[in-house]
């Protein structure tokens, strides 16, 4: 994986953004225009992160943190780039900045048709609190 390129989204990347998240994120979002995308980098730069190999971006993942709590958003992996740590990574460095900023666990929202993102989401140590209808995961014990 010594190929894969982890930085955090800038003003520059939103159109390629948006695109990739058509091509690759399961469902969509009232925030997936360039207003909303930019209203985010422009509030918290480091919170868009992506993933690219080869100059070409191949995954992302929203790491918003509010003061309080954590929250990830569209963790997405191009289909033909899937099951080759590319989420992992991606996960790995959000959680690394949610524990930089004093965040204590980390949630996710999956939709409940995403049986692959399920999968993943469960595979990278998150669990459903069915009570809340997200996806928890500790970063401290």
């Amino acid at each position: 994986m010594s190929d894969l390129h982890i930085r955090s989204a800038a003003l520059p990347d939103i159109d390629a953004v948006l695109t990739f998240w058509r091509e690759a994120a399961e469902g969509t979002s009232i925030s997936d225009d360039r207003d909303g995308v930019a209203g985010l980098i422009d509030r918290d730069p480091d919170a868009v992160i992506l993933a690219e190999r080869d100059g070409r971006l191949v995954g992302s993942v929203i790491a918003g943190f509010d003061g309080w709590r954590c929250h990830l958003y569209r963790l997405a992996v191009h289909p033909a780039h899937r099951r080759q740590g590319i989420g992992s990574a991606l996960l790995t460095a959000a959680e690394e900045r949610f524990v930089a900023l004093g965040g204590r666990r980390g949630d996710a929202m999956v939709l409940e048709r995403n049986e692959t993102g399920q999968h993943a989401w469960r595979a990278a140590g998150y669990a459903p609190e069915e009570q809340w209808r997200r996806w928890v995961k500790h970063l401290t014990t």
